[in-house]
């Protein structure tokens, strides 16, 4: 977790993130209206999130670009393209159809689930549609929720108070939802909170969107449930399901079911666990020189000689160039059995 910015900075952050928001909204609103001027009802909800999509890039990149100077702004939304982010993407896809399964079944334990199929070849290219449909909306969410506003949020508050804020906002906007509960509110709490460290972990948007994607489409195209309250996501499978409210959520899907939240309560520190590496990777400090050089060498030096007084420098050694001459043997002394006048 990263502490908040300071000064200006923080100050400067804070109004980014009001002003993402804001964008946000106004986005949101322009694809809404393009979608239904442009496409019949069929296909208007894939225009839309094709469209939100396009608008909340290109706007948040500009603002990147523009207020913070960054080079590559799509890049710096969580997107970069870095070694291993299909295996990024893989893992949070099978952590959230984990998670779906996880909740459906005590469904099929303690109800079942009547399934209806429709196997025509017209049905498997709506299918398709669909596929494409959660894919868009899965990444449209993590650009809004987990994107360049909870970046900037972050740098203003630090990462647990951007996390609690965006949890916040993002249960009131579940909360607007037609068939919306307490259980679905607590749920829409506690999957910002995993998709959030998803993002924190990582540093990037392929975890926390393949945990988003994984857990509305699988819901939709395998089991035909309901997401947040709209069945009719799976022109292939329609399933109805069966039991009490607080396991299947009624008519508002798993969303809106007290199984959900237990099940989400328990993925939030494997989440945690599961992206040991990748926090490990990108979320250790960058050591950055600074200052001016330094010769260590002479420094230890210097104050080596200060504590121990300078050493005399020892006198230098004599070369010998030439030589030396032997001199000349010396003559033997005379023996005893000479005479002095022998000779």
């Amino acid at each position: 977790m990263t502490a908040a910015a300071t000064g200006g900075g923080r100050i400067r952050a804070y109004f980014e993130f009001v002003a993402a928001v804001c964008y946000y909204f106004v986005a949101r609103s322009v694809a809404h209206r393009a979608a239904q001027g442009v496409a019949g009802p069929a296909w208007a909800p894939l225009i839309n999130q094709a469209m939100l999509v396009f608008l909340l890039l290109v706007g948040y990149a500009a603002f990147g670009a523009w207020v913070d100077r960054q080079s590559k702004p799509v890049n710096a939304q969580g997107l970069t393209r870095r070694p291993g982010w299909t295996t990024e993407a893989g893992l949070g896809l099978a952590t959230g159809w984990a998670i779906a399964l996880l909740c459906v079944l005590p469904m099929l334990i303690g109800g079942g689930i009547a399934i209806v199929l429709d196997l025509r070849a017209s049905a498997w290219g709506w299918f398709l549609a669909d596929t494409a449909f959660f894919v868009l909306l899965a990444l449209g969410e993590e650009i809004a929720f987990r994107g360049f506003g909870f970046q900037r949020f972050v740098d203003s508050v630090g990462s647990i108070g951007a996390a609690i804020g965006y949890a916040a906002f993002y249960a009131i906007m579940q909360a607007m939802l037609p068939g919306a509960n307490h259980a679905s509110i607590a749920v829409a709490i506690l999957l910002s909170f995993v998709l959030s460290t998803a993002y924190l972990r990582s540093r990037a948007l392929w975890v926390s969107w393949g945990i988003n994607f994984g857990w509305k489409a699988s819901r939709a195209l395998v089991f035909g449930l309901a997401v947040s309250g709209v069945n009719s996501h799976s022109p292939v499978i329609q399933g109805d399901p069966m039991g009490p409210f607080w396991l299947t959520g009624g008519g508002f899907g798993l969303d809106g079911s007290w199984i959900t939240f237990a099940v989400l309560l328990l993925a939030w520190p494997i989440v945690y666990r599961i992206t040991r590496e990748l926090d490990f990777r990108y979320n250790a400090p960058v050591l950055v020189p600074g200052g001016i050089p330094v010769d260590l060498d002479a420094a230890a030096r210097q104050q080596h000689e200060a504590a121990m007084g300078a050493a005399e420098p020892a006198a230098p050694a004599l070369v010998q160039i030439l030589p030396v001459a032997t001199p000349p043997p010396l003559p033997a002394p005379p023996t005893g059995n000479q005479s002095p006048d022998s000779n």
